[in-house]
Parts: structure tokens; C-alpha cells; sequence
């Protein structure tokens, strides 16, 4: 992998760490159960009303989240971008903010769904 021309050098196992683990949150928070828990309540406090709202919000989040996913994964399996750092680096970030907007999709939907 060429360096980079300013001389700074971050391992790409950082971004790269950080799109699992927001895409670990968000798995976990639209299909895993966490969001709905948050913002309807658990067991004899669930809102059933609540939690078909919560459920819209996963369904606009989904496209969203498939997008990161894409880009993080272009972003490794695509020689041009891989050996080049610079590339590299905006892709990954760039799916990290995606992931990010993915969550902000369920927290503003999980919010709009309370009653």
C-alpha cells in the first residue's frame, strides 16, 4: 500500500472496525430488538401501537443501512480502492457516516413513534 503524501498514516483497520461495530448497533437496534425495547417499552409495558411504528422506521432504515453495507464492502473488495489509502479512507468513511444516518433514521423514527 503507497503512503500517503502528507506522512500521516492511520491503519484502515480503524475505520474499518468502526463500520462493524456501527453496523453491530444498528443490526441490533432495528432487528435485534434493542430499539423497539427503548422506545415501546419491554414485555407488559410494550405499546403494541408503538412497536408497528417502530417497526415503519426499521423498514426506512433498512435501504439506508444496505447502502453502508455496500460501501464498506466495495470498498475492500475493490483493488483500485483498496491500494490506494486516500480512496480507501473516504470510502470508509463515508459508509461510516451512512451507518450513522441509518441510526439517526431509527432514533428519529423510535421518537416519532411514542406515544
Amino acid at each position: 500500500m503507497r503512503g500517503r503524501s502528507n506522512g500521516w498514516w492511520i491503519s484502515p483497520a480503524i475505520p474499518t472496525i468502526a463500520n462493524c461495530v456501527l453496523a453491530l448497533l444498528w443490526f441490533f437496534s432495528a432487528l435485534g430488538g434493542w430499539g423497539d425495547a427503548a422506545f415501546c417499552g419491554d414485555d407488559d409495558a410494550h405499546d403494541p401501537g408503538c412497536g408497528a411504528a417502530f417497526k415503519d422506521a426499521v423498514v426506512f432504515s433498512v435501504p439506508v443501512a444496505a447502502v453502508a453495507a455496500v460501501l464498506a464492502v466495495t470498498a475492500w473488495a475493490t483493488r483500485t480502492v483498496r491500494h490506494h489509502p486516500g480512496r480507501l479512507d473516504a470510502l470508509l468513511t463515508t459508509a461510516a457516516v451512512v451507518w450513522v444516518l441509518a441510526e439517526g433514521v431509527l432514533f428519529v423514527g423510535g421518537y416519532l413513534a411514542q406515544p
